[in-house]
């Protein structure tokens, strides 16, 4: 049921969820921001591999642009020789270009220097997104949304 990219699109979309929310399907590995008239905006997303998934509801409790990322201790366990801190800007950093932090979680939904890694289910429990998209739902999203993962 995976969903072949064709860009961002709005599509058809029923929901009993008010217009603004977010719901991430991980089995189509497609995030729907919910509009009015029943559509909503769909992107592709990468969802976390194997043992990293995870379903419920949270909020946007924060933005940033050229986020800075730092591992947490449970990723360098797996990956020791992983770097320890990549600046905002850098075009390696692993968030991207943008990122919503999802609560008090470790979570975000964040852009990604590959592109390709896109669609996939390969993610440490974040969803990706390509940088072009991630801006466009950026600048759509205000702290506080509601974000359904399912």
């Amino acid at each position: 049921n995976r969903i072949k990219y064709k860009g961002r699109e709005v599509v058809d979309f029923a929901s009993a969820e008010k217009p603004g929310t977010i719901i991430i399907n991980t089995r189509e590995r497609a995030l729907y921001q919910v509009m009015p008239d029943g559509q909503a905006m769909r992107y592709l997303v990468a969802v976390g591999k194997e043992g990293f998934s995870w379903s419920g509801t949270a909020r946007v409790g924060m933005k940033r642009e050229n986020p800075t990322w730092t591992p947490p201790p449970e990723m360098i366990a797996r990956q020791p020789d992983v770097p320890r801190h990549m600046k905002g800007g850098d075009p390696a950093n692993p968030l991207g270009t943008h990122a919503m932090y999802l609560g008090s979680t470790l979570y975000r939904i964040h852009g990604s220097p590959d592109a390709g890694s896109v669609g996939e289910a390969e993610s440490s429990s974040c969803f990706r997104m390509r940088n072009t998209d991630v801006a466009d739902l950026y600048q759509r999203v205000p702290v506080g949304t509601t974000v359904v993962v399912k």
